[in-house]
C-alpha cells in the first residue's frame, strides 16, 4: 500500500503566480524508516518534539542556511527511501478563484495517484492536509463513494484503488512536513523562475526533487500524472509564455516534462 500525503501551496491569489497543489507518496515498506529518519533529523537539529516542522517559518535557533540544509536533508530522505511526488500547477490568472482551484486539484492529483497505484498495483490512502471550507466534507465523501464526474470518456469514474480519503496536518506525522517543506520548495522555485530572481536557488530545487517525480517505465520525461500543468489548454498568448518558461526551465534540470504546453485541448 501507498500513503499519499497532499497539501498546497501559494493559496493567496497573486497574479502571474501559480497555485500549487500536490501530494507526496510513500510505501507501507518504507514509511517507517522514512518517519524515523524524519526524526533524526529533527533531533540532530536541535528541535523541540513539539516543534512544527514546515518550509517557513525556520527554528529561531537555526541559520537561515542551516535550516535550507535541513530541509535539503528531508528532501534526500524523501529520495533515498522511493517517496514519489506528484503537482499541479495552475496560474492564479486562469483559476480566479482559489479555494474552487484547491477542490478541482484535489480531485486531478487524487486521479494521477490513482493511475500510479494502477501501474503498481497497489491499493492506496490518500491524506488531506485540513482546511477550513465548508464544501471540504462532502468532497471527500464524493472522491470515495462516487470518485470523478463529467469525465472525458464517463459521467463518473470510482477510484477504486484508493480505499479511503481522511485528513491529516502539520505535527501528526512527519509526513506533513515533509510535504509541506517539498511543496514550499517547488513553489519557490516556480515562482523564481517566472520573477527571474533566485535562479540558482530555482535550479538547486530543481535538480533536487527530480528524482522524486514519477516516470513511466523505461522513460526518462516526467509523466503528466507526476506533473501537471493545468489547465491542458493555454489559449491567452501571455500567460502560455508564462507556463512556457517555467517548463523550459524545468527541463534544464533534469525534469524533462512529458505534457507540452498548447493552446488548444
Amino acid at each position: 500500500m501507498y500513503v499519499l500525503y497532499c497539501d498546497e501551496s501559494n493559496l493567496e491569489a497573486n497574479e502571474d503566480h501559480f497555485f500549487v497543489y500536490g501530494g507526496v507518496a510513500a510505501s507501507s515498506e518504507s514509511i517507517l524508516g522514512l518517519s524515523r529518519r524524519i526524526d533524526e533529523l529533527r533531533a540532530a537539529a536541535g528541535l523541540a518534539p513539539d516543534f512544527l516542522l514546515k518550509f517557513n517559518p525556520k527554528p529561531e535557533h537555526l541559520t537561515h542556511g542551516e535550516f535550507i540544509e535541513l530541509k535539503q536533508s528531508l528532501i534526500e530522505a524523501a529520495t533515498e527511501f522511493g517517496c514519489t511526488f506528484f503537482t499541479s500547477l495552475i496560474l492564479h490568472n486562469i483559476a480566479q478563484n482559489p479555494n474552487d482551484a484547491r477542490l478541482k486539484e484535489i480531485n486531478r492529483i487524487c486521479y494521477h495517484f490513482h493511475c500510479f497505484l494502477n501501474r503498481v498495483d497497489t491499493p492506496g490512502l490518500v491524506m488531506v492536509d485540513r482546511f477550513e471550507d465548508g464544501q471540504v466534507d462532502m468532497h471527500l465523501r464524493e472522491k470515495f463513494s462516487v470518485g470523478l464526474r463529467d469525465m472525458p470518456h464517463a459521467d463518473q469514474m470510482r477510484l477504486d484503488r484508493i480505499v479511503g480519503f481522511h485528513y491529516a496536518a502539520i505535527g501528526q506525522s512527519n509526513m506533513c512536513s515533509l510535504i509541506d517543506i517539498l511543496l514550499g520548495s517547488y513553489r519557490f522555485a516556480v515562482n523564481a523562475i517566472i520573477d527571474d530572481r533566485h535562479l540558482d536557488s530555482a535550479r538547486q530545487i530543481s535538480q533536487l526533487l527530480s528524482p522524486l517525480f514519477f516516470r513511466e517505465h523505461g522513460r526518462q520525461a516526467v509523466s503528466e500524472i507526476g506533473l501537471f500543468f493545468s489547465p491542458m489548454s493555454i489559449r491567452v498568448a501571455r500567460y502560455r509564455q508564462i507556463y512556457q518558461r517555467v517548463h523550459d526551465f524545468f527541463g534544464g534540470c533534469d525534469i524533462d516534462c512529458e505534457q507540452r504546453i498548447r493552446s488548444d485541448a
